[in-house]
């Protein structure tokens, strides 16, 4: 996998993995900020981003590879942070391999299907037959732009570099993709799969989120050691939209855990 280092070796290591067809760029905003305290790896998954493709895109095999990007590391255990679908990756490795994570932070990750809402048009006609497989190879620097500024609530940003690695990913990459964290949320939620895990978890969410329901991030609080965070006006994409108050608790999550107040961003 290509991966990123940022801030010193020697902090404490945090661990940040995007979502579905993006790409560690997606986390640029918030990184200078918590790469003062921690060393901060970004990776690119599999197929995505400046990653090559892989024989398997099951979330299962996704925690696999970066358990072995830890374990060449030789770091202490990391604070997990997953994105979206990046979360599914980041609680599969909690999963396997609990001995590489020391706490887990969810950011716009949906707890069960049931929770997902009709998409937006312009994604759906980009990734779903039988416009996707014609127009996402023709896509423009423009419609990419539209296409992550469709889920979120506020007006972004979005960066070149990011564009550049939202374009390397291939059609065929990306559906399967999508089928294999349909299939890992549909065999068992996230919450489910958390509440036999004994870590703190973080859940962030957007309160105007428009890819899921926002109100299902309270379904998390049956978890033990989990504390849910809705941030107001926030779609999809919190690092774009709101990187400080994102960077701020995920700083205090770090540093603390999950038991003691939350940090008011």
């Amino acid at each position: 996998m290509h991966v990123v280092h940022d801030g010193p070796r020697q902090g404490p290591p945090l661990l940040l993995i995007h979502g579905s067809g993006a790409s560690g760029g997606f986390w640029g905003p918030v990184v200078p900020a918590l790469a003062r305290r921690h060393h901060v790896i970004r990776v690119d998954l599999p197929g995505c981003g400046q990653s090559p493709p892989a024989a398997s895109y099951d979330v299962p095999a996704q925690a696999g590879q970066m358990a072995a990007l830890l374990d060449g590391l030789g770091l202490p255990p990391v604070v997990a942070v997953g994105h979206s679908s990046g979360g599914y990756a980041a609680t599969a490795l909690a999963e396997h391999r609990p001995d590489l994570v020391r706490s887990l932070a969810l950011i716009s990750s949906g707890p069960s299907l049931d929770a997902l809402l009709p998409q937006p048009v312009l994604l759906r006609a980009l990734m779903a037959p039988p416009l996707g497989p014609l127009l996402w190879p023709r896509r423009s620097d423009a419609t990419i732009r539209r296409g992550i500024s469709a889920t979120c609530a506020r007006p972004v940003d979005v960066p070149d570099d990011v564009v550049a690695d939202m374009r390397s990913i291939s059609y065929p990459a990306l559906r399967t993709l999508l089928r294999r964290n349909t299939a890992y949320i549909t065999e068992r939620s996230v919450p489910e799969r958390l509440a036999t895990l004994d870590v703190p978890v973080l859940v962030i969410f957007g309160a105007a989120d428009p890819r899921w329901e926002p109100s299902s991030a309270h379904r998390y609080d049956a978890v033990p050691n989990a504390r849910v965070e809705l941030l107001p006006g926030v779609g999809h994409v919190p690092m774009f939209e709101e990187p400080e108050a994102t960077g701020t608790l995920l700083l205090g999550f770090a540093a603390t855990g999950v038991d003691t107040p939350p940090v008011t961003p």
